[in-house]
């Protein structure tokens, strides 16, 4: 999904688009350069549970690079209930970490510009898939640590909202664990159920960003772009 929407965003008006992940894909980086020439497409190595220090080291450097930076998109996730401690340092940790320490670039209380934050949440934020539980449970306090950024940026000047794919066709869901093995073959059933390109999800996940809606839950399941109500 973060591949294709990269694909996405190069085609649109971009002046830079900087790629954080663990791991280092310079065909990637390539490929995206190659969409369109006008966007400065940079990668920096960083895992998302590194600690909050790190994190705003590292966003040092890209802020002096770039000067400004208008989105914080964070997309990292795993999918595996085995790995309970790991699940919530990626899929929440991590995500309240990077954007903690970016509020210290745009909190507009410290002179900050404000900006704005996407996170990547699941459906199973609101509608648990209850074999993976901690999987859930973690894209359940995406949505809701979400939903309190947006209500803060009259303080802040930091808007946000979540994007929420139903089940997409990436290697995520192609094998995983289920919380204490109490479904076996959670994969295999979770493939019977209708599922969506990366590219339809893409799409319309870029359609969110442009429609840049502070405190939106969308839901991107089976190529359509839903808002989702939930008080």
């Amino acid at each position: 999904i973060g591949l294709d929407t990269s694909r996405e965003l190069v085609k649109r008006d971009l002046k830079n688009l900087v790629i954080l992940d663990r791991i280092d894909n310079p065909a990637a980086i390539a490929e995206l350069k190659a969409i369109n020439p006008k966007v400065t497409v940079t990668f920096y190595p960083y895992d998302v549970t590194t600690p909050l220090a790190e994190t705003t080291k590292l966003l040092k450097t890209i802020f002096a690079q770039l000067k400004t930076v208008d989105v914080l998109i964070n997309g990292a996730g795993i999918l595996d209930d085995h790995q309970i401690e790991r699940t919530i340092a990626v899929n929440f940790t991590g995500l309240v970490n990077t954007t903690t320490a970016i509020l210290d670039f745009w909190d507009k209380r410290k002179g900050g510009p404000g900006g704005v934050i996407c996170n990547i949440g699941s459906v199973t934020g609101f509608n648990a898939i209850y074999q993976v539980p901690v999987y859930s449970a973690s894209k359940a306090a995406v949505v809701s640590f979400t939903q309190s950024i947006a209500k803060l940026a009259n303080i802040t000047g930091v808007t946000a909202f979540t994007v929420n794919p139903g089940i997409t066709k990436t290697t995520l869901v192609h094998k995983f664990n289920s919380w204490l093995d109490v479904e076996p073959r959670v994969a295999e059933k979770l493939d019977e159920h209708p599922t969506q390109t990366t590219l339809s999800c893409a799409q319309n996940f870029v359609k969110a960003i442009e429609l840049n809606q502070n405190g939106a839950i969308w839901k991107l399941d089976l190529g359509t772009l839903e808002p989702i109500q939930w008080t």
